[in-house]
């Protein structure tokens, strides 16, 4: 079976594929992930446009570092350190959604188009819905969102108990939507993931009050990521209700304008305050304090509405009260965008040339890079290999988070370049240095910019120390 061994392409070369990116001391290797950075210009000027078009950096970034690869215009393949990095990022939501009671489920991409007519959202929401037929000639579409699915869920278990409420259901899926000019990478694509939580209360108190509380763990997760964000006011659009607040990460290459008062903690999209533009780069008066507001562009990663009973009065989701007599629910909805989360904090922590990542989602935590074979430092070579050993073996949090730059055939400057890239929070080189008395690795702590020079014990216990945040 010789003819047919199969290739992968790792880097600019063609290497038979390994079962494992492991070696047979069980170390990972940068040298059998798949990695691919060159890709064919024609292949990126057809689907992504010419990289001088590229304005987007995330977008740039992680096409060139080969994190994500064109499939069609605006879907991508996600290549394995984004999706370590999702993987992460979608661990940290469920540790916030679950710690405020939110149970996880999963409803089908494909939706009924009979239920988004019962809501009247079938026409409404224009070409950006994906329509299609099966072959009984039933319509159906590929979900942007889905409050009918809950709604109908719900529903159908027939009178719910007051005692049951409040109900929290989210699920992290995949989602769809027709944009007429996808851009900007996974910051606006036609297939994404998307956290959306579902919520149903007894009344317009209770709701309120799980509105909140939701709204506060968007806070508290942005603030595990180290992300600065913009919680404004916002219009419920299609989806609808009768309130609705955004979330942003300022950034010049944001779509959204956003008014934010230096006197008080309101901000607004541009959009819900009905100003034109020429009062709006005048500046414009607060309407909580009347202190003059400034203008900042920012990319929305958060999106909550308070529903009511749109959605539950028009499918029939109702509870029984005390006096066992049918409610109507009240809802929310909540969504997230994740991958959209995981680019827009690679377009405002990273430099032009280097990504950084907010230290718990970076796919790999650290990066130890032996010298170059038949240099004069060679001999250190053994000493990486037993840091790495160590790391691994007696840091229980690090374990799989830790690879070994063996392309040895590379100068150290080389590969710390490679490993600056792509934002290894600690890159360790053994060089010179452990050749000396005493001996001293050199740790980079890249998302601080600091440089340590340590020995192994030192290693250790610095990591030891950083590790339990993750």
């Amino acid at each position: 079976m010789e003819g047919l061994l199969k290739k992968c392409l790792i880097g600019s070369h063609l290497q038979p594929c390994r079962f494992h990116h492991y070696d047979q001391s069980n170390r990972l290797l940068i040298s059998r992930l798949f990695q691919p950075m060159n890709l064919r210009e024609d292949r990126v000027i057809g689907l992504e446009g010419r990289s001088a078009d590229m304005t987007c950096k995330s977008q740039r970034l992680m096409l060139q570092l080969g994190l994500i690869h064109p499939a069609s215009p605006g879907c991508y393949h996600y290549l394995p350190y984004t999706v370590r990095a999702m993987e992460k990022l979608v661990k940290v939501i469920d540790e916030e959604m679950q710690t405020i009671g939110g149970q996880k489920i999963n409803m089908p991409c494909l939706s009924l188009g009979d239920l988004w007519k019962t809501s009247n959202r079938w026409d409404m929401m224009g070409k950006e819905l994906f329509r299609l037929k099966d072959r009984h000639n039933v319509e159906y579409c590929l979900g942007p969102t889905h409050e009918e699915a809950i709604t109908d869920l719900i529903a159908s278990q027939g009178k719910i108990s007051y005692k049951q409420l409040p109900l929290l259901m989210y699920q992290i899926t995949r989602k769809f939507r027709d944009e007429a000019k996808p851009r900007f990478g996974l910051l606006r694509g036609r297939e994404f993931y998307m956290k959306d939580m579902y919520t149903f209360d007894v009344n317009e108190e209770a709701a309120q009050k799980t509105y909140n509380t939701v709204c506060s763990a968007y806070s508290s997760l942005f603030g595990k990521l180290g992300l600065e964000f913009v919680k404004v006011e916002a219009d419920t659009g299609s989806i609808g209700g009768t309130m609705s607040h955004e979330f942003h990460l300022p950034a010049q290459i944001g779509e959204d304008r956003l008014l934010i008062c230096p006197g008080c903690s309101f901000a607004a999209n541009l959009e819900t305050m009905k100003v034109n533009e020429t009062n709006c780069l005048d500046g414009t008066s607060c309407p909580k304090c009347s202190e003059k507001m400034t203008e900042a562009k920012g990319i929305e990663v958060g999106h909550t509405f308070y529903l009511g009973t749109k959605y539950s009065y028009i499918f029939s989701a109702s509870y029984n009260n005390a006096h066992n007599k049918p409610v109507v629910a009240e809802m929310g909805c909540f969504g997230l965008g994740v991958s959209r989360i995981l680019a827009a904090s690679i377009e405002v922590l990273s430099t032009e040339d280097s990504i950084r990542w907010p230290r718990r989602i970076a796919p790999y935590q650290v990066c130890i890079i032996p010298p170059k074979k038949s240099s004069k430092e060679e001999a250190a070579i053994n000493f990486a290999e037993d840091l790495y050993d160590t790391i691994t073996e007696t840091l229980t949090p690090l374990k799989g988070e830790v690879l070994l730059d063996d392309r040895s055939h590379l100068t150290i400057g080389k590969r710390f370049k490679d490993a600056d890239k792509l934002g290894y929070p600690y890159v360790i080189v053994a060089g010179k240095k452990l050749l000396e008395d005493p001996h001293h690795f050199e740790m980079w702590c890249q998302n601080t910019g600091e440089t340590l020079f340590l020995p192994k014990e030192g290693i250790i216990e610095f990591l030891s120390k950083t590790s339990t945040v993750l």
